[in-house]
């Protein structure tokens, strides 16, 4: 457990660390474990809940986190990622990365001599989708026989979800329209998780084949950073899979709505789902806190 890149990184650890956000949560761990930590935390795109959740997190830990945007980094005038990366290892104790490539971060942390953690790339954001589950854990009080549907665009957060889920003992569906299928070779190690976790896994067009007995209904923005010059396009592509309320009577009586923020309200989920007594969009976002505060322990913590 060098580093967290991918959910694939922690296959036999997430139980684990769910387990110790619910104790630090709840107040059960010691206090100030991290002090005398430092964190690095590198942001290449900007952020509300990855910033706030890693800061606040490493202070209520009795460390400290340093903010290091592209201006603040030589890496934005060209100095290679493993120089950088060899550097912050003789400074600080862990480097979080907010990346817009993912294998600039496998760069990173190939040459890190301290843990990297994801933050989130192009191609997952492991830490959003533990936040993610915490969240399903508290309100469900199990992962027991529940299913998640994500709806819209096949994208980083989808990716984390399809290969977590099936390590909890989840079903999980996809509901997008075609071409926006979720990353293949995250698709093949997610299939062969549910199949050595006896799960199912299901990617389809269709809204009534994929919000089939959910309990989950999760989406997330049409248009992420990056994908600007796309947007007319993706509108058009995707306006059927709103998540609005006609969509989730698909889902099980007691289904739930979850988003990881920021949200387009109106386009890819209607005001009244997001605002409406199914969404529980706020203590997910909460839970990045904790979530958070459980990597930083398993990865940091002497």
């Amino acid at each position: 457990m060098d580093s967290l890149l991918s959910i694939c990184d922690i296959k036999e650890d997430v139980s684990n660390i769910i387990d110790l956000a619910c104790d630090i949560k709840a107040g059960k761990k010691e206090e100030k474990p991290l002090e005398g930590k430092t964190l690095a935390m590198i942001f290449q795109k900007s952020s509300t809940r990855t910033r706030v959740s890693f800061d606040v997190g490493m202070y209520q830990l009795g460390g400290r986190a340093i903010f290091l945007s592209s201006n603040d980094l030589q890496m934005g005038r060209g100095e290679p990622i493993s120089d950088t990366a060899r550097v912050l290892s003789r400074f600080v104790d862990g480097i979080m990365i907010r990346a817009i490539e993912h294998d600039d971060v496998i760069e990173l942390a190939k040459y890190s001599d301290v843990p990297v953690i994801s933050g989130l790339t192009n191609l997952e954001h492991p830490c959003q989708v533990l936040a993610d589950v915490l969240t399903i854990k508290e309100h469900f009080g199990s992962f027991e026989n529940k299913k998640i549907c994500f709806v819209g665009d096949g994208n980083n957060v989808c990716n984390s979800l399809l290969l977590i889920a099936p390590l909890l003992g989840m079903d999980m569906s996809v509901a997008c329209p075609k071409g926006y299928e979720p990353n293949e070779n995250i698709l093949k190690i997610a299939q062969e998780y549910a199949k050595e976790n006896n799960t199912e896994i299901v990617i389809s067009d269709n809204l009534n084949v994929a919000l089939d007995n959910v309990d989950v209904v999760y989406t997330d923005v049409w248009v992420s950073m990056g994908d600007e010059a796309e947007k007319a396009q993706r509108e058009i592509d995707l306006a059927p899979f709103q998540v609005n309320q006609e969509l989730m009577n698909l889902a099980n009586d007691g289904a739930i709505f979850m988003h990881c923020l920021p949200a387009v309200r109106g386009q890819e989920v209607s005001a009244e789902v997001i605002d409406g007594p199914q969404s529980v969009i706020y203590d997910e976002a909460e839970n990045r806190l904790h979530a958070q505060k459980a990597v930083l322990y398993y990865y940091l913590k002497d």
